[in-house]
């Protein structure tokens, strides 16, 4: 199976559900860099991060292989985008003051991923790669959400998500690892709110092409008498960020 065609069918819920990421982030990653000209979002998606980022740098190069996300991307002053495989680009060598990863560091080939970071980032550059996994609200929705939802996801998740539940510990970076500040990722949702992020899942995606889409309205029915109708409520994932300087 092509893991990317994944992303393709729902990519326009994609670019309306998925979280936004914390503001202090970006200031970080920003703050490390020697300038601030241009960054390349790799895995761009539909521009969440894209989007951020083009208010710390002159310039955002936003990549993604699947044409619909990018399709599904609003158009931002400062951002381009363009599908292009994230392992072979067509951007010049020393280009990039930062490459950034948002929530897709774990589907590349890193044999050939990381070779042309390297050929990209400019001497000194930054790299830095972040991602989200298990949504938490309360006890009691979180243990309705495992038993209604969860559950009957597990046989269908990449082997790739693997690597993100982990926190990327397993992934080596051919750069200078840097320390990471804590980070929260926290969203202020309704259930309709939550319920749609949870249908941009790929493993989602793929349960409903096998077994169709009742297990998602029980869990929804289920859910939403303990969430609530209408109520906003704090929805904190867990956030893992890694990051490395490239060599002078």
């Amino acid at each position: 199976m092509n893991i990317h065609s994944l992303f393709d069918d729902k990519a326009d819920i994609y670019a309306k559900a998925r979280p936004t990421y914390p503001s202090s982030l970006y200031e970080w990653l920003s703050g490390l860099c020697a300038s601030r000209n241009v960054v390349w979002d790799v895995g761009c998606g539909s521009g969440q991060a894209s989007a951020d980022l083009s208010q710390y740098f002159d310039r955002v190069e936003a990549t993604d292989v699947s044409a619909s996300q990018i399709a599904n991307a609003p158009p931002y002053e400062r951002v381009r985008f363009s599908v292009q495989p994230a392992e072979a680009t067509g951007f010049e060598d020393e280009s990039f003051d930062a490459v950034c990863v948002a929530q897709a560091l774990h589907w590349f080939d890193y044999e050939k991923f990381w070779p042309e970071v390297k050929r990209v980032l400019k001497p000194a550059g930054i790299f830095a790669a972040w991602g989200y996994n298990w949504p938490h609200v309360d006890q009691s929705i979180d243990h309705a959400l495992n038993e209604s939802f969860l559950s009957v996801l597990n046989p269908y998740w990449a082997q790739q998500n693997k690597l993100l539940w982990d926190g990327y510990k397993d992934i080596s970076l051919p750069f200078q690892r840097l320390d990471i500040p804590d980070f929260e990722l926290k969203m202020h949702w309704t259930v309709y709110e939550f319920f749609a992020y949870l249908h941009t899942w790929s493993a989602t995606r793929r349960c409903m092409e096998k077994v169709g889409d009742d297990f998602f309205m029980s869990s929804f029915e289920e859910i939403s008498k303990l969430w609530g109708s209408g109520t906003r409520r704090i929805v904190s994932m867990d956030f893992v960020v890694i990051a490395g300087r490239n060599a002078a």
